[in-house]
């Protein structure tokens, strides 16, 4: 499972034969610029969910319900719908919000959970679980999320043990990032993925170095132009 923002991105993603494409609100941070991923409200999520969907054939869209859209079940569904209508195949929201997920169920939508480090109320992006208490009170809200329906769950920037307790715990599949390798699958966001930000992640090692890429191209093209040529 990889991240994607746009048209272009989408169709390299859907022909390379992955599982899913996830739309996350990640792409306040690293597309839009912004200080969180709380930054960004449904309209967004709805233009850029469009933007991957018409880049996408085979492949699962799962769009980021963001901050503030599913404080209810009531509002959680009819956020649900909007995605949905955007080209969402189904939604993802964070933390073991019960109601919310029967509910969006309930009219027909999938969900996948979330839970581990929770980027749109996390004061910081500390790794979770590492206690004894809270790596209980994850496991637990896995399990929960799991029993309500969840067809898949995000594990984020747990001990690998933890990782590796949810998966065997619960019947639905297992997607972790920054939780080493017990989960069923893995996630990462393509920005990082590729190296399109010139300082990516530490904990992760970039397979691409789209930065410099661009970067040169468009030194090249200067080069030229200034010397008078033409494309």
């Amino acid at each position: 499972m990889l991240t994607a923002y746009d048209y272009p991105t989408a169709l390299a993603l859907d022909r390379a034969g992955l599982d899913m494409i996830l739309v996350g609100d990640s792409l306040s941070e690293v597309e839009l610029g912004r200080d969180s991923t709380r930054a960004i409200g449904l309209e967004v999520m709805e233009h850029h969910a469009r933007a991957v969907r018409a880049g996408t054939e085979a492949t699962h869209i799962v769009v980021d319900l963001p901050a503030d859209t599913y404080r209810d079940p009531e509002e959680a569904v009819a956020s649900g719908r909007r995605l949905m209508e955007a080209g969402a195949d189904s939604v993802k929201l964070e933390g073991a919000l019960i109601p919310q997920v029967e509910a969006i169920l309930a009219a027909g939508i999938p969900v996948m959970g979330h839970v581990g480090l929770l980027p749109q109320t996390a004061e910081d992006y500390r790794r979770q679980g590492t206690t004894d208490e809270s790596a209980e009170r994850i496991a637990a809200d896995a399990r929960a999320l799991d029993a309500a329906g969840c067809f898949s769950l995000i594990v984020e920037a747990v001990p690998e043990d933890l990782a590796a307790r949810i998966t065997a715990e619960v019947t639905c599949p297992t997607v972790g990032i920054a939780a080493g390798a017990a989960c069923d699958g893995q996630v990462l966001v393509s920005t990082d993925l590729i190296g399109q930000l010139p300082e990516p992640p530490t904990w992760m090692t970039p397979r691409a170095d789209v930065f410099s890429t661009v970067r040169d191209a468009a030194t090249a093209y200067r080069d030229a132009v200034r010397e008078g040529g033409v494309e």
